[in-house]
């Protein structure tokens, strides 16, 4: 008996087998839900069905989440195939190259928007179209970083994304929880993951994260995974609104000690 068994899940930016959200996969997938993907269409054939065939989902659908026509023709494929829905993950997040490097200061108008759209509003906007096919006990879960909370140098426009984004999480859980449909954020510690290679300094940071980190090791996608699987099944019953670090401890930390 898995923890998800006879449950459904919808994942939404998986990019390829270094993805965060295809560790969630893997992780749910191996509880017993039932998994289906929605990314870019531009990695639906060569990276997303691949992964998706290798874990026996047959539902993969192309969405741009910037179009509300897309998202809704996705939920409209989920539900002529499924009676409804246990859990929804949203994996996404985007800003341009030259937003992740330099002064916050200097991001572009055009450039802040993108951000705000892809990382932030997308998880609004999904929530709402999932909303007639989530079921009573449903979870929705998003993907942050610390970076929404401190100041991480080249992160930028992205932090300030992710925090609207973990506030985006606390409205959404006041919104539905009367629904029975718990929302949360996942904060994790730097993953060398294509999203993460977009970032200037990325290698020296997950480099030294390691010696700074109460655990002392780096975060895996599986480590994430594992904490999905929490969110998903009934062990968190009472928890929504919330933003759960997987991090090594990361963040209770001040002043490292340099040792």
């Amino acid at each position: 008996m898995g923890l998800l068994d006879g449950k459904t899940a919808l994942i939404f930016g998986v990019a390829n087998d270094h993805s965060i959200a295809w560790g969630i996969a893997r992780a749910l997938h191996a509880e017993g839900a039932e998994v289906g993907f929605s990314s870019v269409e531009s990695l639906i054939d060569k990276r997303v069905r691949p992964l998706a065939e290798s874990i026996g989902s047959t539902f993969v659908e192309p969405c741009d989440v910037q179009k509300d026509a897309d998202i809704d023709r996705v939920f409209e494929r989920w539900d002529a195939s499924h009676d409804g829905l246990d859990i929804l993950v949203h994996a996404l997040a985007f800003a341009k190259r030259e937003e992740l490097t330099g002064r916050f200061v200097d991001t572009s108008r055009d450039g802040f928007t993108l951000a705000l759209d892809v990382s932030a509003y997308s998880l609004v906007a999904l929530s709402r179209a999932a909303l007639p096919h989530l079921r009573t006990g449903s979870s929705i879960m998003t993907l942050t970083y610390y970076g929404a909370e401190k100041v991480v140098a080249n992160y930028n426009v992205m932090g300030v994304a992710k925090a609207a984004l973990e506030a985006s999480v606390r409205y959404l859980a006041a919104d539905l929880g009367p629904d029975g449909i718990r929302v949360n954020a996942i904060s994790a510690g730097p993953i060398r993951t294509l999203a993460a290679a977009g970032i200037s300094g990325f290698k020296k940071m997950y480099g030294e994260f390691a010696d700074v980190a109460p655990l002392r090791a780096n975060i895996t996608p599986e480590d994430v995974g594992k904490t999905a699987v929490y969110l998903a099944s009934d062990l968190s019953s009472a928890v929504t609104g919330e933003v759960i670090y997987v991090d090594g401890g990361f963040s209770v930390m001040g002043v490292p000690t340099g040792d």
